[in-house]
């Protein structure tokens, strides 16, 4: 007795095949409507002027549920083409993987001990390390760079204190 091919390999039914990037929009529209949770249970005060809290937040779901619906349209419109027995569909660089989510918990774990500079310097390094920068060197000094610009943008311009850290007494 046989059975159909999709159900001895364990494949998905026929209307789902190829499209597993449908997975991409979805967690977008995720994001997404958090972040509409995040902006309905934000207290605005009265008196605040345009643009206000929400407006780029706004601006940012209005895009994201724009780009859901569009990656939506292509995904059932073309499909990924199906994998051979022997093509590999796709391709996981784990240490890369692991620099940048390194970096990352690095960043969030040391942000208040190191401060913004060290911290976010250590997280551009990793981060360049991890999508295959072989001069440290450089890396290094172009992330404390840009950490440094990042953090006088923030500190002079908006006037927003980032944690300064180590370096809060020079």
């Amino acid at each position: 007795m046989s059975t159909a091919p999709n159900a001895e390999r364990g494949d998905a039914p026929r209307q789902l095949r190829g499209r597993g990037g449908l997975l991409v929009p979805l967690v977008v529209a995720i994001v997404c409507t958090l972040v509409v949770i995040g902006m309905v249970g934000m207290e605005v005060p009265p008196e605040t002027t345009f643009p206000g809290p929400r407006f780029f937040p706004t601006i940012l779901v209005v895009a994201g549920y724009a780009l859901s619906i569009l990656l939506v349209v292509h995904y059932l419109r073309h499909p990924d083409e199906e994998a051979t027995e022997t093509q590999y569909r796709t391709y996981s660089d784990w240490p890369a993987f692991a620099w940048v989510a390194g970096s990352f918990l690095a960043f969030a774990v040391l942000l208040d001990v190191l401060g913004w500079i060290l911290a976010a310097g250590l997280l551009f390094w990793g981060v360049a390390r991890g999508v295959g920068s072989k001069r440290p060197l450089f890396d290094v000094s172009v992330a404390l760079l840009l950490s440094s610009l990042i953090y006088l943008v923030f500190a002079a311009g908006l006037g927003v204190t980032l944690p300064s850290g180590l370096l809060g007494g020079m």
